[in-house]
């Protein structure tokens, strides 16, 4: 039996946080399996599982904050049963109202209390925005003219915003009319329009582009554990994430091109996320990495690590894992 020595590469975590800039978000506390988060005017208590330590702040000081804390019902957490639960308002508030983020790029978003707990905006997402921003501000500069942008799983479309506020031409799809006509309100207040809606199932488009050999500059995932498409298409995030990325690949402009890859999976750590861009795109492996395997793909940078929020005691919570991949 023969063996070969590999040489290993340092891996360094990279973790990133919202800018202290955002003046309408803040994590206040979390621990017990809840997060305390102000949005905007309004300050709201919601489960989060991550949560796994000891709150700072005393459960009297949790309910003198809050406007209102979501209760879940009997089967939340489990899959198909996400809309269980419900929100006990302790002060008065509105039923939607809007925030404004304003790092690199600046725009509004609308949220509002749904009935599985979100409001309409995940606020650790706001590294990846700016990212985003950067990376099409410069494709745009280079270039001369609006780079093409696919948001996948776009959700509200703070990232399409990103994108658009950058100057790119912008397809956002999703595979939920309510969430699209969210996403064009948002659009709208923040004074910007042109962007493409599809409401389409993910994994059908991307082959369909594949087929018609169009490509973007500039592609971004956020895929769910579990979802359907708008036809009843079903998603599961362990089956398909690794045939989509081959699609990705596929429709990425070969040369001065990003693409972003979010996964909020529990399981699902960097270094996979990063393992299955790698072997989607066929990318050359680490220098002094042998291997017998015909990777040839070329990039320019390749980024991997956690999105997090520090709540105001210093304790860090991690929500999801990103991929970056500039070609």
């Amino acid at each position: 039996m023969q063996f070969r020595n590999f040489a290993a590469k340092l891996y360094a975590m990279t973790i990133e946080y919202p800018s202290s800039g955002w003046k309408d978000y803040e994590l206040l506390d979390s621990g017990d399996g809840e997060k305390l988060e102000r949005f905007g005017k309004y300050v709201l208590a919601r489960p989060e599982p991550k949560a796994l330590w000891t709150k700072s702040l005393s459960e009297k000081e949790w309910a003198k904050t809050a406007h209102t804390r979501f209760r879940p019902g009997a089967g939340f957490g489990k899959a198909g049963k996400e809309d269980s639960g419900t929100w006990e308002r302790l002060r008065d508030m509105d039923d939607r109202w809007t925030i404004r983020y304003g790092g690199g790029p600046s725009f509004s978003l609308r949220l509002g209390l749904t009935a599985f707990k979100h409001v309409g905006v995940f606020p650790e997402q706001a590294p990846n925005w700016e990212y985003i921003y950067h990376e099409t501000a410069a494709l745009a500069k280079a270039g001369g003219r609006a780079p093409k942008v696919l948001n996948l799983f776009a959700y509200t479309g703070g990232a399409s915003l990103a994108a658009k506020a950058a100057g790119a031409d912008v397809t956002h799809l999703d595979s939920v009319r309510q969430t699209i006509t969210w996403a064009r309100e948002n659009q709208e207040n923040s004074g910007l329009d042109g962007i493409r809606w599809i409401i389409e199932d993910a994994m059908k488009f991307a082959e369909r582009e594949v087929r018609r050999g169009n490509v973007y500059q500039g592609i971004i995932l956020d895929p769910p554990a579990y979802g359907h498409g708008p036809d009843g298409e079903k998603w599961k995030l362990d089956e398909c994430l690794f045939s989509l990325l081959r699609n990705v690949e596929r429709i990425l402009a070969p040369e001065n091109s990003f693409m972003v890859l979010n996964l909020y999976s529990n399981g699902y750590s960097a270094m996979l996320g990063e393992t299955a861009v790698r072997e989607a795109f066929r990318l050359k492996p680490e220098p002094g990495f042998r291997t017998a395997a015909g990777h040839e793909g070329g990039y320019r940078e390749l980024q991997s690590g956690e999105l997090a929020l520090r709540d105001g005691f210093g304790k860090i919570l991690p929500l999801s894992i990103f991929v970056r991949l500039k070609r």
